[in-house]
């Protein structure tokens, strides 16, 4: 599946790694109710892998509704935190990057907090596995900028024409365009089969 010149594989976190989408969008659904703003199904999807404080400034604008980004991302990543036990690994990448461990770098970049991030990692077993992890607190631009997985690269010391990253946002494909990577999207029932 992956080509000799592949010495880094990047792996999104939420939706790729862990099965945690629904459960994000439980607990947005919350901490937006508690305010008083709609955010539908579509809305959350449509945002996927932008951190929560953009998140939080676009649904402020739009509602009119005055939130405090700050605030309400932590009261929205702690509503996460309580539901995690209802979050499963996403098996087929979780044992792909089983079988590649040792064999090529990995890291995990990620538009969430670290230590949202981490707990996740833990939760699935994987925390010591891979060679960097980044997430939203380092770097300035976030997908669909490139500068996520570029970083994710440096730490690891691969080349960004030598990574693979894996992804199930449209934000986060793009950014790995952008970054001049191969990029699978694990949506989709082939992507086993996807040669890069």
């Amino acid at each position: 599946m992956l080509a000799p010149h592949v010495t880094g594989l990047i792996f999104d976190c939420d939706g790729t790694l862990t099965d945690s989408m629904p459960t994000h969008y439980l607990a947005w659904k919350q901490a937006f109710d508690h305010h008083h703003v709609a955010f539908s199904l579509e809305r959350f999807y449509s945002l996927a892998g932008m951190p929560s404080d953009r998140i939080i400034g676009l649904m402020s604008e739009e509602s009119g509704v005055p939130l405090n980004p700050e605030e309400l991302s932590v009261e929205k990543e702690e509503n996460f935190l309580r539901l995690l036990d209802q979050v499963p690994p996403v098996a087929k990448v979780v044992e792909l990057a089983r079988r590649e461990k040792g064999l090529r770098k990995l890291a995990v970049a990620s538009g969430g907090f670290r230590w949202v991030i981490d707990r996740q990692l833990a939760h699935i077993g994987l925390s010591d596995w891979f060679d960097a992890i980044v997430t939203a607190e380092d770097t300035e631009l976030h997908k669909p900028h490139p500068d996520v997985f570029l970083e994710a690269a440096r730490q690891m010391g691969v080349a960004p024409e030598n990574c693979v990253v894996f992804e199930d946002a449209e934000l986060g494909l793009e950014a790995a365009r952008r970054a001049g990577m191969a990029a699978i999207d694990v949506r989709g029932a082939e992507w086993g089969s996807s040669s890069v």
